[in-house]
């Protein structure tokens, strides 16, 4: 079909195309020949397009809402008369009996007191004795032949009451042990669990489940299960995986498998019965759909277990399909959900990192403008105290003066005064020296008026006074007068202190 004209499909053709375009995301060109192959069953094309299409016209016909379901029923005289008086009652009841979940009950024991225990003692040495003797009486039937031996042994210990109650798993596993003893390996497939995980397993994953009870009291059930439970064809049809079979067996004598009788209405052995979702009377309701009582050949087993399947075979395959495409669409939206996520947390990421480089730009400004301002404000205080330090120096002596020290200066280079020469008392301190040096230039230009000493500012002199030969480092001292500390002349060199860190930016220029 090349060309789809959606004008000659009806509403409800086009409702179910949608719905499987939704899911598929295939062609419409593709998806109607599918759906009409399907008599438009979305459940049915679904499963058709994700497990692979082949001939079933049963279930296409089955699962299709305009033609109406005709199976073959397999059923004796009391599910006929069962049947007529169920036909007779409300549409409401259920057509088939309900196969409720199952849950064994333990023993809750106690602890004997003490004073009991020595009164009982005498009673239980004798209990003992007791059990000490039947085990005796079945040594000595351990020399009988072996058929007798089997049926009398297995007689007399199931019909006692001291089986042990166990775990469901392990109950399994017993009876498991037990059926391979009495009647040999075989390849069954028992599941190795309670009834309630069988019963849970069979409703998840949608399968039947058949349950099988015998009694060791009972004379057909060795006749059952050699010639019908373990015959080659009802090994093979419990084994074939497109059956979805869960086979679950137990012994009465169980605790575990006389509730299951007793909740099953089982009154004749042995006992079997088919149990699967039975969708038309509940969506998780789990019925019986099946009963099989008493010995009979292993055609006729596998022929009422096929049937039962056939009936409501197809009604599980659209539950399947059914659920195969709420798991896909399940798995849809998780999967967008998850994508929708990690591109909103990438999105997060992307807007933090932004906020977190905003926010660190606009402290580093901050911090720029801050130390800035700061320089600046250090620098005005700087000129102000050497214009106010200016005027404090003491003026030059004259010539005549003999307590003076002669000192040549040799200036720094960006203040362009070279070398000077000029007399100092001797008793003056040699930070008058420094504070020469320092405002020389406010000494030499033009002085200002009334000038301050700034408010919170400790001056620091950046360059050092040194003599030529031998070198020495006369350091600015308040207390140190100018003769005792170079004499009556010196010939003295103005040196900046570097800073190590400028000392590294020139050394790194150096190498560059």
């Amino acid at each position: 079909m090349a060309d789809v004209d959606m004008d000659q499909l009806s509403s409800t053709q086009q409702e179910a195309l949608q719905q499987y375009i939704a899911v598929t995301d295939q062609d419409i060109k593709d998806a109607v020949p599918l759906l009409e192959r399907s008599q438009w069953n979305v459940q049915i094309a679904i499963a058709k397009f994700f497990d692979g299409e082949g001939p079933d016209p049963l279930a296409e016909a089955m699962a299709a809402q305009e033609i109406p379901r005709i199976a073959a029923r397999h059923e004796n005289l009391q599910e006929s008369l069962l049947a007529g008086g169920r036909s007779s009652t409300s549409s409401r009841r259920p057509q088939t009996d309900p196969a409720p979940r199952i849950v064994p009950t333990q023993p809750v024991t106690y602890g004997t007191p003490w004073l009991f225990s020595i009164v009982f003692m005498p009673f239980t040495l004798g209990w003992r004795l007791a059990s000490g003797l039947f085990r005796s009486c079945l040594y000595i039937f351990s020399f009988l032949p072996a058929p007798l031996r089997s049926r009398a042994v297995s007689r007399g210990l199931r019909s006692t009451n001291g089986r042990r109650m166990l775990m469901p798993r392990d109950t399994a596993a017993r009876f498991r042990r037990e059926f391979d003893e009495e009647y040999g390996v075989n390849e069954l497939p028992f599941y190795e669990g309670g009834i309630a995980q069988a019963h849970d397993l069979a409703k998840k994953e949608v399968k039947f489940m058949l349950v099988v009870l015998m009694s060791p009291e009972h004379d057909d059930t060795e006749s059952f299960v050699k010639d019908t439970l373990m015959a080659p064809e009802v090994v093979q049809f419990l084994k074939e995986p497109s059956n979805n079979i869960i086979l679950w067996g137990g012994n009465i004598l169980d605790s575990e498998a006389y509730q299951v009788a007793s909740e099953y209405n089982c009154t004749k052995f042995p006992f079997s019965a088919l149990v699967c979702l039975t969708p038309k009377e509940g969506s998780t309701r789990m019925g019986i759909v099946k009963r099989l009582v008493g010995p009979m050949p292993a055609a006729t087993y596998v022929s009422e277990l096929q049937g039962a399947i056939e009936k409501y075979g197809a009604e599980l395959a659209g539950v399947r399909a059914e659920r195969t495409a709420q798991e896909f669409a399940r798995n849809l939206r998780n999967e967008q959900d998850s994508a929708y996520e990690r591109s909103l947390a990438m999105d997060r990421e992307r807007a933090r990192k932004k906020n977190e480089a905003a926010a660190a730009a606009a402290a580093a400004e901050k911090r720029a403008r801050e130390e800035a301002e700061a320089a600046a404000r250090l620098e005005e205080k700087k000129q102000q105290w050497r214009a106010w330090r200016a005027t404090k120096i003491r003026p030059e002596p004259p010539a005549s003066d003999k307590q003076v020290t002669r000192v040549a200066l040799m200036m720094p280079q960006e203040t362009g005064a070279g070398r000077v020469v000029r007399r100092f008392p001797q008793d003056a301190p040699v930070e008058e020296l420094y504070a020469f040096v320092d405002c020389y230039e406010n000494i030499t230009g033009d002085a200002e008026g009334d000038v301050s000493k700034p408010d919170d500012y400790e001056h620091k002199y950046a360059f050092k006074i040194v003599s030529t030969l031998p070198k020495e480092v006369y350091e600015s001292s308040e207390t140190a007068t100018i003769g005792e500390t170079i004499g009556k002349s010196g010939n003295l060199i103005v040196e900046e202190i570097v800073d190590d860190e400028d000392e590294e930016e020139d050394a790194e220029g150096a190498d560059n």
